[in-house]
């Protein structure tokens, strides 16, 4: 029988993500993220890609077709090869958002057996928040630098109260699993957060989306362009190209815009007359709050073109 000899092989290293390998990378306040450990590159996706073990091409360019390839037509597998462990420091309420995401390992701080962290996230007097107007999950717009001032104080008040009540029961003896009830979800906590390539670029596609919270896109806006941009460069081009930059059209969105790149105006309006999207409310005598038809015109305005139920001759034609 032949002898079979396994094949020396080199853990892939990252001499870029090597430098800040246990760096503290502060987000907000009093938060933070850093590396503990990773596994794979850019050469990893590609080598999974193609079934192989060798080193892949030798030339660059060519992985990077592949690698925005695989990215732009949603070929999953590969990135799910590659591996980033990071330490997280982040208050409660972002962190409620972030457990969301399902596809991770994570072992977070229990202040069942340990004191919560001594730290809480706080609110600069300019940095207050309006309720946004057409979205309950979201925000608008910032309160007057007055009013931010006292909400500020009141933060302040309200956290070191919290904070005292919450020590005071710990040294009366009460057990930790029940003094930490009236906490603030301001409380920074911290985690273990380690999961596949695959699934980090959807927490980040999610959460460094403007619609996201600031909080926690702040979070993901350190771990994107911070940590994933050094660690697999090209897959990180590849995915601000085909996610951050892009833009994706509905079936009735390529209708209306192909019908508009034709020409043919009569045949948008009928496309989106026939979705619904131009029914008039009968209070206003405007056209009718849509969410689809606003998710439409927001992309027609980064693209340039002018959709025809915007022009108020032709709206105030069609509505007679």
């Amino acid at each position: 029988m032949t002898e079979q000899r396994a094949e020396r092989l080199r853990r892939p290293c990252v001499a870029a993500l090597d430098a800040i390998l246990g760096e503290v990378l502060p987000v907000l306040d009093d938060g933070f993220v850093r590396v503990v450990d990773y596994l794979g590159d850019d050469a990893a996706v590609v080598q999974a890609a193609r079934v192989s073990y060798g080193q892949g091409t030798k030339h660059v360019s060519d992985d990077r077709g592949l690698i925005r390839y695989l990215l732009r037509h949603r070929h999953t597998t590969p990135f799910e090869m590659c591996e980033l462990k990071l330490h997280v420091r982040v208050p409660m309420d972002a962190w409620r958002q972030w457990i969301r995401h399902r596809t991770a390992s994570v072992n977070e701080t229990s202040t069942r057996y340990s004191i919560a962290i001594d730290a809480a996230q706080r609110t600069a007097p300019t940095a207050w928040r309006g309720q946004a107007a057409n979205n309950r999950q979201g925000s608008e717009g910032l309160l007057p630098a007055e009013l931010g001032a006292e909400l500020s104080r009141q933060e302040t008040e309200l956290q070191e109260r919290a904070r005292a009540v919450y020590n005071e029961r710990l040294a009366r003896g009460v057990a930790r699993e029940q003094a930490r009830k009236d906490l603030p979800l301001c409380t920074y906590t911290e985690a273990y957060w380690k999961l596949d390539l695959h699934n980090l670029l959807h927490f980040l596609g999610l959460r460094m989306d403007s619609h996201a919270q600031a909080e926690i896109r702040a979070y993901a806006t350190v771990i994107g362009e911070q940590i994933v941009a050094r660690w697999v460069p090209l897959v990180w081009e590849a995915f601000c190209d085909y996610r951050g930059g892009a833009l994706s059209l509905s079936r009735l969105e390529r209708g209306i815009l192909g019908a508009l790149g034709r020409g043919d105006t009569e045949a948008a309006l009928a496309i989106a007359r026939e979705a619904g999207w131009l029914a008039v409310a009968a209070e206003t005598g405007r056209l009718a709050r849509n969410r689809e038809r606003a998710e439409c015109e927001a992309k027609a305005r980064e693209l340039g073109i002018a959709l025809p139920w915007l022009d108020s001759t032709r709206q105030a034609a069609d509505q007679a």
